[in-house]
C-alpha cells in the first residue's frame, strides 16, 4: 500500500459490502481504514476479512486518518447518515439512491459545497467497459444523432431471491427507485439530461410471499406501484421509453436500445459493468461493435440458487469459486462495483469534479421522483435540474 493512498471508511457490513471492500483490497490508490454497522459483530467479522478497524460511526468520523466514507447504510438512511459525514469534514461516496427526496438531495449537495467535499454516487455501472464502448460509439456517430430509444428492465421482483424483501415494497421503495437509477443514469451518460418526463404506473397484487429461512412461505405487503411505463424527453431531442417493473416473469426485449439517423444500437444491461455492444446500418444486419461479457457467462439460475449464493456470501464464501471472501481472494460474483468509488478519490486528488457525482445523482432522482409524479398526477413531469454528461473514461 503507498504512503499516499486515499483512506477508506465504510459504513455498513452487509452483503454489498463484499463488493466494496473487495474493490478497495484490489486497489493500490484505496486503503481501507475503518468499518463500522448496526452489528458491530459484522464490522468485526469484515474488518477481519479486508483489514481496517472497526469503529462506531461517531469514532470513524472523528480520525482524521479516514479521507472518504463510503455510505452502504439503508436507503432511508442515507440522508441522515450522509450529513454526519460531511459535516466531520469527510468525503462522500453514497449507494443508491442519493436521497429519498429532492430536498434531502439538495441539502447534502449544499453542505459538501459549503465545505469543499467531494460527493460520489452509485450507480457507477456506465464506467464499465460495456457502457463506454456505447458512448464510444454514440460519439463516434455510428448511428447518427439518437432520436428515439428504449430501456426495459422487467422481471418478477426480489421476493424470489432476497431473504428479507418486503422492504422493497414500501414508500421509498418500488423498481423506479431502486432499480431505475441503473438506467436512467447510463441514458444520461449517454444522451445528456433529461428536460421531461410522463409515465403510468400499476400495482398488480396487494401481498407478495417469499420463502423464509425456515422454508415458509410469508407474505408481506405491497404499498408502492411495481409496475411503470414512461417516456423521458431529452434536452437533446431524443425520447426513450423506459419500462421497469417487477410484475413480468418472463420477456424478449433488449435492456437497451438507442435509434438514430444512421442506424440502431443495442446496449449492455445498465445493471451490470459487463456486456456487449451490437450496431446496425439501415438496412443492414447487427454487428458486434465491441463485447465486454464475461467468459462462460450461465444463465440464469433458479431463485432457490439464487437464495443459496446470497446465504453463501452472507457467510464470507463466493459462491462461484467456493473460496473465502477477504483480502487477496475472489471477486464476489465478478462484481465491479465501487469504480465510482475509485473515480472520487481521483477525482480529489485531481481536482476535478467525479463522473459518478452527486449532481448526477440529483439529476437522476429527480427523474425518477419526476416518474412518480406524473403516474399520480396524469401529467407531464418538467425537471429542473441540468447535469453535463459525465466524461468518457475510468481511473
Amino acid at each position: 500500500m503507498t504512503s499516499d493512498a486515499t483512506r477508506i471508511g465504510v459504513v455498513g457490513a452487509g452483503v454489498i459490502s463484499h463488493a466494496y471492500l473487495s474493490t478497495i483490497d484490489r486497489c493500490p490508490a484505496l486503503e481501507l481504514a475503518a468499518i463500522c454497522s448496526k452489528s458491530h459483530v459484522s464490522a468485526e467479522r469484515q474488518a477481519a476479512r479486508y483489514g481496517g478497524r472497526p469503529a462506531p460511526l461517531a469514532k470513524m468520523l472523528a480520525d482524521p486518518a479516514v479521507d472518504i466514507v463510503v455510505n452502504l447504510a439503508p436507503p432511508a438512511l442515507h440522508h441522515e447518515i450522509g450529513l454526519q459525514i460531511l459535516a466531520a469534514g469527510k468525503h462522500l461516496y453514497s449507494e443508491k439512491p442519493f436521497a429519498t427526496s429532492l430536498a434531502q438531495a439538495q441539502q447534502l449537495l449544499a453542505l459538501a459545497a459549503d465545505k469543499g467535499l467531494a460527493i460520489g454516487c452509485a450507480t457507477d455501472t456506465f464506467l464499465g467497459p460495456a457502457h463506454q464502448a456505447t458512448r464510444r460509439a454514440l460519439d463516434a456517430g455510428l448511428i447518427g444523432p439518437v432520436h428515439g430509444g428504449a430501456a426495459c428492465m422487467q422481471s418478477h421482483g426480489m421476493e424470489h431471491w432476497h431473504p428479507n424483501p418486503a422492504f422493497f415494497y414500501q414508500p421509498g421503495g418500488g423498481p423506479h427507485l431502486d432499480l431505475g437509477p441503473y438506467y436512467v443514469t447510463l441514458l444520461v451518460f449517454l444522451l445528456g439530461p433529461v428536460a421531461e418526463v410522463t409515465a403510468f404506473a400499476t400495482q398488480p397484487a396487494r401481498q407478495r410471499a417469499y420463502v423464509g429461512a425456515d422454508g415458509h412461505q410469508k407474505a408481506f405487503a405491497v404499498d408502492v406501484p411495481t409496475t411503470f411505463h414512461g417516456s423521458l424527453l431529452f434536452e437533446g431531442g431524443a425520447q426513450v421509453a423506459l419500462s421497469l417493473s417487477w410484475d413480468v416473469w418472463k420477456h424478449g426485449r433488449n435492456p437497451i436500445e438507442l435509434y438514430g439517423d444512421k442506424g440502431s444500437l443495442a446496449g449492455a444491461d445498465p445493471n451490470d459493468f459487463a456486456g456487449g455492444v451490437e450496431t446496425c446500418a439501415p438496412g443492414g444486419e447487427w454487428t458486434t461493435f465491441e463485447n465486454h461479457s464475461r467468459p462462460q457467462k450461465k444463465p440464469a439460475a433458479p431463485p432457490e440458487l439464487i437464495r443459496k449464493a446470497m446465504a453463501t456470501l452472507t457467510a464470507g464464501v463466493d459462491p462461484a469459486t467456493g473460496k473465502p471472501l477477504g483480502k487477496g481472494g475472489p471477486v464476489p460474483l465478478g462484481d465491479l462495483r465501487g469504480l465510482g468509488l475509485i473515480d472520487l478519490a481521483s477525482a480529489i486528488r485531481e481536482r476535478r469534479a467525479p463522473r459518478a457525482s452527486g449532481h448526477l445523482a440529483m439529476h437522476v432522482l429527480e427523474v425518477l421522483l419526476g416518474l412518480e409524479a406524473a403516474s399520480r398526477e396524469r401529467r407531464a413531469i418538467a425537471i429542473k435540474t441540468r447535469v453535463e454528461r459525465p466524461a468518457l473514461g475510468t481511473s
